[in-house]
């Protein structure tokens, strides 16, 4: 709170932290206090190590500040990692979510018990994309229309595939 953090950048940092799997209201403050500690503890051990390292002050202060800087980014790269990560894991889950859908709605489901189906019965093989259907699942029982929900999800995990599934999908509903 006591940062100063643009809007953009905490938005940025908010969707990046969603799309990891991270959504409680304080995952922006968790991940800012990371960043800080990255940056403090990198910059405490060049200053203690400097003079092993390098003779010159100049070039020890140089080093501290250097490694500031690495912690900064070593905590955004960090995040990337997981976003990464984790949209592989909805990536490779996709074609197991896709055949139950299939399955749920040959059987005479709607679409929408059917995504509330597949995201119970995928819970303990494929948390990430249950977790994601579910949320979908809450937001139409909301009131959110079934194509704004599904948009929502692919644009939460930023995840190619699942942005061409739920095209498909908001495309069928439609016609």
């Amino acid at each position: 709170e006591k940062l100063p953090l643009s809007p953009e950048e905490s938005s940025f940092t908010r969707r990046e932290l969603a799309a990891a799997g991270y959504r409680a209201d304080n995952a922006v403050a968790v991940f800012l206090s990371i960043r800080i500690t990255c940056v403090v503890t990198l910059a405490l051990l060049a200053f203690a190590f400097r003079s092993y390292v390098v003779a010159n002050n100049t070039i020890g202060l140089i080093l501290v500040g250097s490694m500031a800087v690495a912690g900064y980014f070593l905590a955004g790269f960090g995040l990337g990692h997981f976003v990464d990560a984790r949209r592989e894991k909805l990536r490779l889950s996709l074609p197991d979510a896709l055949d139950l859908l299939v399955v749920c709605v040959e059987a005479g489901q709607g679409i929408d018990q059917a995504i509330r189906v597949v995201s119970r019965e995928l819970q303990q093989t494929h948390r990430d994309l249950s977790e994601e259907l579910a949320l979908a699942s809450l937001e139409m029982r909301a009131g959110t229309t079934r194509a704004e929900a599904l948009t929502h999800m692919a644009e939460t995990t930023g995840e190619s595939e699942m942005k061409k599934l739920v095209s498909v999908l908001v495309q069928t509903d439609r016609f």
